[in-house]
C-alpha cells in the first residue's frame, strides 16, 4: 500500500520535536484513550523521554507492521499528538502505556537523537468556524443522527462493544469528534482508519464511517444468520457436528450449494461408482452401501466405517491395467543390464514374456527365486518388473504369522483392514503389477492363524481370479497380478510349495563376483561415498584378493560392505591430503581391509590320517566340512562330537556298521572293535550339522584311521552310504561344488547318480574342478586315499585267538598275559 500524501494548511501550528511512538497495527485518534504495549527498545526509550519532559509523544502508525526498526520511508504521513497518562513496567521488560490522543499532525521529518526516534511535527488546526456552521446546517445534523443510529444497530450486532459506547456517542454534539469517536470503535483495517485519520473534512469522515459501518454490518448480519442457522440445527450433537455444519451454512450463504457434485461427498462416491469399471458384484456391494450411508449421521461411527469401507473399494484399480512390454529383445537387454549371470532365471522370464506375446492372455505364474542370501533374489523382482513393463510391489511377509494380514480383518471387528494382498494392489494402482512376496520361508505360525495356508488361494493361478478378501466380502480377480516369491530354503509347507514353480539361484563363482563388482558393485560405492572419478581404483587383481581372503559366501553383499569400507578408508586419505587418489591393488589391500579373514587353498596342509574333507550345503551356500576320526581305548562303541542332528548321527552308525561288516577286505582286523573305539568329530562344535550327504566321508575318515593310510589333501567328497555301501544321491550339488572352487579343492567326488545335474552347472565351476562320480564306497577309498588297501584273510576263529583272557585287559593295543 502507498503512503497517502497530505500538505499542510496555511493554519497549520509550527513545528515541534516529539518523541516517535511508531505503532504496528493500530490508529490512535484525537479524544481516544488507549492502552498499548510497548516492548521495542526505541519506543521504550521514546516513552522514557517523554516522561522525563512534558509527556508529549508523537503517536503514528506504520506501513509494514513487520518492521521492526522503521524509518522515514516505513511511517504515514499524518499521526496524533498524545499525552502520556500512566506508564507501568512488567517483569517482562514490555511497558504498559495508557495514552490519550490530542490533536492530528503531519510528519515533516526525523530528528537524529540517542536511543530513541524524534520528530518534527506540525499540529493540524481545525477550522472551528466552519466546522461550528457544518454542525448547525441540517444536512450535517442529519447526517451525524444517521451515523449515531448506524452505530447503534452496529454495536447490537458486534458483541465486542460495551453497551453504553452507543448512549456515549449520542451525546457528542461536535461533528469532528463524533466521527473520530466512531472511527475508534469500529473494526476496520489499519489502512482504512488512517484513511479517517487524514481526512481532516468532518462531513466527508462521517460519510466515510458511515460506509465502513454498512459493510461490516453486512458480514456482522450474515454471521448471525449463519449461528442462527446453526445453532437451530446443532442443538444435542458435538463439537465436529457443529463446526460441519457451520461450513455447510457458510457454503450456503456463499451461494455453492447448488455446484453440482462440488464439496459432497454422497456425489462424488455416486459418480465414483457410476464411471469404475466395477465388476457386477462390487458395484451393487458398493450401491448398498452408499445407501446406507446417505441414511447414518454424517460424523457417526457407523458412517466412518461405511466411508472407509468405500474408499477402499473405490480405490482399487478396476479395469486399470499397464501396458505389457512384449518385446523380448528388450527385455533380454534390461535383465542382462541389471544382473549378470543367472542365466537360468532369465531364459525363464523370457519364456514367460514370449507366451504372453503370443497368447495376450496369461495366468500370472508364480515363480519361486531360492537360493541364499545376498545372490539378488529380490533385485532381480524389479528387473522382471522392469523389464515387463509392470509396476512393482514389494511384500516383506518376514514374522507375518496372522492370516488376516493376508486375508483381511473382517469389518465386524474394531479397526478391520484389508489384507496386504488388497492393499498393495490399491499401492500399485493397475491391476496387473509385479508382486514380490519377500522371504516367504519366514512365514509364522502361531494360534491366531496359518498365513502359508492363506497364501494358497492368492498363489493359485486356478482360484486367484476369485480371491475373497475378509474386509471387502467380495470376489478379486487376481489372474492378471504376476506373483513372484522369493526364499532361503524350501522349508515349506508342501501344499504352498506345489503351487509355486521353483528357480533355485545357488550363488556365484569368483569369476561372476568379479565381474559384477566391476559391474555394479564398485561404481555404486563410488556414488555413495561422494568420491570424483579417478579418486578410487580397484584394480581386478585386488578385487579377487578381497574376494578370496575377505568374503566366503554365496552372494556379493559382504562383498559389497568390504568395498564400501576401502571406500571410506580411501576417501579419508584424500580428505586428510595424504594422497590424490588411491588404487587398491593385492600388495596394499592389508592397508585399507585390515587382517585377512579367511585362509584361500586347501582345506587341509599336507594328507591326513583320519581326516576328510567333506561338502555341506547351508541356508547360506555351499561350505567345506573336515570330519575327523581317532581311535581310543574301547569296546568297539562309536563316539560321537560337534552338535550333530538326528539324520547325521544315522549315518555314522550306518557307515561304522558297514565298516565292521567288511573290515577284512579294507585290511581291518574285525578283533580291533573288541578293543577300540572310534571317536568322529564335525569341527566349529557350536554349529549344528544335519543332513544326508557325509555317510561317504565318514567312512573314509574312519577306514583311514583304522588302517593308517592318509587322505588326499585336495579331494572332497559328498554322499550318503547304505549299509551295502551304495552311494546315495545328494541335493545342492552347486552350491557345494562353489565351496570346493572357492576352498581351492582340486577334485570332488560325487554321487554317481548325481551326474546329470552337472549338464545346469556353469562352465567355469567343471573347468576348475575335476569332479568324478562314484557309485560305491569301494571307490571312494580307491580315489580318496593315498595308498592302496590290501584285503585280509579272516575266520571266526581268528576272532576267537584274537579275544584276551578272562579278567585281562587290553593295554596299548596289545595284549599282554
Amino acid at each position: 500500500m502507498t503512503k497517502a500524501s497530505f500538505t499542510p494548511s496555511k493554519s497549520s501550528s509550527p513545528t515541534h520535536a516529539y518523541p516517535v511512538l511508531p505503532l504496528r497495527d493500530i490508529v490512535v485518534f484525537p479524544n481516544m484513550i488507549v492502552p498499548l504495549f510497548v516492548g521495542r527498545d526505541k519506543s521504550v526509550a521514546a516513552l522514557e523521554a517523554a516522561m522525563a519532559a512534558d509527556k508529549e509523544i508523537f503517536l503514528i502508525a506504520q506501513l509494514d507492521p513487520s518492521e521492526d526498526d522503521p524509518d522515514r520511508d516505513d511511517l504515514y504521513e499524518i499521526g496524533v499528538t498524545a499525552v502520556v497518562l500512566q506508564l507501568l513496567k512488567l517483569p517482562d521488560g514490555t511497558v504498559r502505556v495508557l495514552v490519550e490522543g490530542k490533536q492530528r499532525a503531519a510528519l515533516t521529518g526525523l530528528v537524529q537523537t540517542e536511543g530513541y526516534l524524534a520528530a518534527e511535527v506540525e499540529k493540524l488546526a481545525g477550522d472551528d468556524g466552519e466546522e461550528a456552521l457544518e454542525a448547525a446546517s441540517t444536512e450535517m445534523a442529519a447526517l451525524m443522527r444517521s451515523v449515531v443510529e448506524q452505530f447503534e444497530s452496529y454495536a447490537k450486532l458486534n458483541r465486542k462493544l460495551p453497551a453504553e459506547t452507543a448512549v456515549q456517542l449520542g451525546e457528542i454534539e461536535d461533528a469532528s469528534k463524533l466521527a473520530d469517536a466512531v472511527a475508534a470503535n469500529i473494526q476496520v483495517k489499519v489502512a482504512d482508519k488512517q484513511a479517517l485519520l487524514i481526512e481532516r473534512d468532518p462531513a466527508k469522515r462521517l460519510e466515510m464511517v458511515f460506509a465502513f459501518m454498512e459493510g461490516e454490518l453486512g458480514v456482522l448480519q450474515v454471521e448471525k444468520k449463519i449461528k442462527s442457522r446453526v445453532k437451530r440445527q446443532m442443538e444435542k450433537t458435538q463439537r465436529e457436528y457443529y463446526l460441519n455444519e457451520q461450513l455447510k451454512a457458510i457454503q450456503r450463504e456463499l451461494g455453492n450449494e447448488g455446484d453440482e457434485g462440488e464439496g459432497d461427498e454422497i456425489a462424488e462416491l455416486t459418480n465414483k461408482i457410476a464411471t469404475l469399471k466395477l465388476s457386477k458384484e462390487a458395484r451393487t456391494k458398493a450401491t448398498a452401501e452408499l445407501k446406507k450411508l446417505k441414511t447414518m449421521a454424517p460424523m457417526s461411527a457407523e458412517a466412518t466405517v461405511v466411508r472407509n469401507y468405500l474408499d477402499v473399494l473405490l480405490g482399487l484399480p478396476w479395469g486399470k491395467k499397464s501396458k505389457i512390454r512384449k518385446d523380448i529383445s528388450a527385455a533380454q537387454a534390461v535383465l542382462d543390464e541389471d544382473h549378470y549371470a543367472l542365466e537360468k532365471v532369465k531364459d525363464r522370464i523370457i519364456e514367460y514374456l514370449a507366451v504372453q506375446a503370443r497368447t495376450n492372455k496369461l495366468k500370472g505364474p508364480i515363480l519361486c527365486l531360492v537360493g541364499p542370501p545376498g545372490v539378488g533374489k529380490t533385485s532381480l523382482g524389479k528387473s522382471i518388473a522392469k523389464a515387463t513393463g509392470r509396476e512393482f510391489i514389494r511384500q516383506s511377509l518376514g514374522g507375518v504369522r496372522d492370516e488376516a494380514e493376508i486375508r483381511g480383518h473382517r469389518r465386524t471387528y474394531i479397526g478391520s483392514l484389508p489384507g496386504k494382498i488388497v492393499t498393495n494392489l490399491k499401492k500399485a494402482g493397475t491391476s496387473n503389477p509385479l508382486f514380490l512376496l519377500d522371504e516367504i520361508d519366514k512365514l509364522g505360525q502361531d494360534f491366531r492363524g496359518d498365513p502359508a495356508s492363506a497364501l494358497l488361494e492368492v498363489l493359485d493361478p486356478e482360484q486367484n481370479a476369485k480371491f475373497n478378501d475378509h474386509y471387502l466380502e467380495i470376489d478379486v480377480d487376481l489372474s492378471d497380478v504376476m506373483f513372484v516369491t522369493t526364499a532361503n530354503t524350501l522349508n515349506l509347507p508342501q501344499p504352498l510349495l506345489d503351487r509355486m514353480e521353483i528357480i533355485r539361484l545357488e550363488g556365484y563363482t569368483e569369476d561372476e563376483k568379479v565381474e559384477i563388482a566391476e559391474r555394479h558393485l564398485i561404481a555404486k560405492q563410488i556414488e555413495a561415498h561422494g568420491l570424483k572419478e579417478g579418486e578410487f581404483t580397484l584394480t581386478t587383481e585386488g578385487l579377487r584378493a578381497l574376494i578370496q581372503f575377505y568374503t566366503r559366501e554365496a552372494g556379493v553383499r559382504t562383498l559389497e560392505r568390504e568395498i564400501a569400507k576401502l571406500a571410506r578408508k580411501a576417501l579419508r586419505r584424500i580428505l586428510e591430503g595424504k594422497a590424490e587418489s588411491v588404487t587398491v591393488t593385492p600388495d596394499n589391500l592389508s592397508d585399507f581391509a585390515g587382517v585377512k579373514k579367511y585362509r584361500h587353498g586347501l582345506g587341509e596342509e599336507e594328507n591326513q590320517i583320519g581326516a576328510v574333507t567333506g561338502l555341506a550345503w547351508t541356508e547360506v551356500g555351499g561350505e567345506l566340512l573336515t570330519i575327523e576320526s581317532v581311535t581310543v581305548p574301547g569296546r568297539g562303541a562309536a563316539k560321537i562330537t560337534g552338535k550333530l542332528g538326528d539324520v547325521m548321527k544315522e549315518s555314522i552308525e550306518t557307515a561304522f556298521s558297514f565298516i565292521k561288516a567288511r573290515s577284512p577286505s579294507y585290511g581291518i582286523k574285525p578283533s580291533i572293535f573288541a578293543r577300540k573305539d572310534i571317536h568322529i568329530h564335525l569341527p566349529e562344535g557350536a554349529v549344528p550339522k544335519d543332513g544326508p550327504s557325509a555317510g561317504i566321508g565318514i567312512v573314509t575318515a574312519i577306514v583311514s584311521t583304522l588302517t593308517g593310510v592318509p587322505v588326499r589333501r585336495d579331494i572332497a567328497m559328498t554322499g550318503e552310504v547304505t549299509l551295502r555301501g551304495r552311494v546315495l544321491p545328494i541335493g545342492g550339488l552347486k552350491e557345494k561344488l562353489l565351496a570346493a572352487l572357492r576352498g581351492g579343492i582340486t577334485t570332488v567326488l560325487i554321487p554317481h547318480e548325481n551326474e546329470k545335474d552337472l549338464a545346469e552347472i556353469p562352465a567355469n565351476i567343471l573347468d576348475g574342478l575335476k569332479i568324478i562320480p562314484v557309485a560305491h564306497v569301494d571307490e571312494v577309498l580307491r580315489l580318496a586315499l593315498t595308498g592302496p588297501l590290501t584285503a585280509i584273510d579272516w575266520t571266526e576263529a581268528d576272532d576267537l585267538a584274537a579275544q584276551p583272557p578272562a579278567g585281562v585287559a587290553p593295554i596299548g593295543g596289545e595284549l599282554h598275559h
